[in-house]
């Protein structure tokens, strides 16, 4: 078997106990942002998994979008993440 060479840690410890790795985080070519990829690209960084940086440049996104999605996450959890839930979550 055959390991991947990746920059950082392989996997990470979640608050919760869970392990987070690598493989959980979303393909490079992503099309379709559901709430639970953005969740994991947002754990991901938080969690050291990956950088900023890289997770902008890989996910072809823009800070201020990454910006966003960490502060729903943070204020009212991965609900707030959902397209359909914006409205009810975006502050005036």
């Amino acid at each position: 078997m055959y390991l991947k060479k990746v920059h950082g840690p392989r996997t990470v410890t979640l608050p919760d106990g869970t392990s987070f790795s690598q493989a959980d985080l979303p393909g490079a070519d992503t099309g379709r942002w559901v709430a639970s990829r953005k969740l994991a690209v947002v754990r991901g960084v938080l969690y050291g998994l990956i950088s900023q940086e890289e997770a902008l440049m890989r996910y072809q996104i823009s800070q201020d979008e990454f910006h966003e999605w960490l502060r729903a996450v943070s204020l009212h959890g991965e609900e707030a993440l959902k397209v359909t839930a914006l409205k009810n979550y975006k502050q005036p």
